[in-house]
């Protein structure tokens, strides 16, 4: 279902109140389609990821097998909203199945698109990322 009535804000805000409460319908009708999701650096992950399956399953789910089951805990910190475009700061907090706790802070620019998200830029603390996620890099 397509919200074009839902501000871009209210989109984004839906979306991470969904990933914070483990909704995945929500999370899924939030994307666009053809979304890309942009994690730079040099992680196994960072690269530029299309398309709301992959998004979802590879890139978001991929982060499941990392993460004790029940420790992640998401916190929308604030929003900005001008035009089409929002930046989302928010915090990521869990245990890891390596031992370590992962927390960080991180900062989205989400571009919506007729109600749904089709582009995200992520930044965060990726040295904190390498570290507590992928020790063994």
């Amino acid at each position: 279902m397509t919200n074009t009535a839902a501000t871009p804000k209210a989109v984004v805000i839906r979306y991470v109140e969904a990933v914070r409460d483990g909704d995945a319908d929500v999370i899924h009708d939030s994307f666009a389609e053809d979304v890309t999701w942009h994690y730079p650096g040099d992680l196994p992950i960072s690269k530029v990821w299309h398309g709301r399956d992959t998004v979802i399953n590879d890139f978001l789910g991929g982060m499941g097998p990392i993460l004790v089951p029940g420790t992640l805990e998401i916190e929308l910190v604030s929003t900005i909203a001008e035009g089409d475009r929002v930046v989302a700061e928010w915090t990521s907090k869990a245990k890891t199945v390596h031992g370590g706790t992962y927390d960080n802070r991180c900062i989205g620019i989400y571009t919506v698109r007729d109600g749904k998200i089709a582009s995200v830029v992520e930044y965060t603390d990726t040295r904190h990322v390498a570290a507590t996620l992928f020790p063994a890099l």
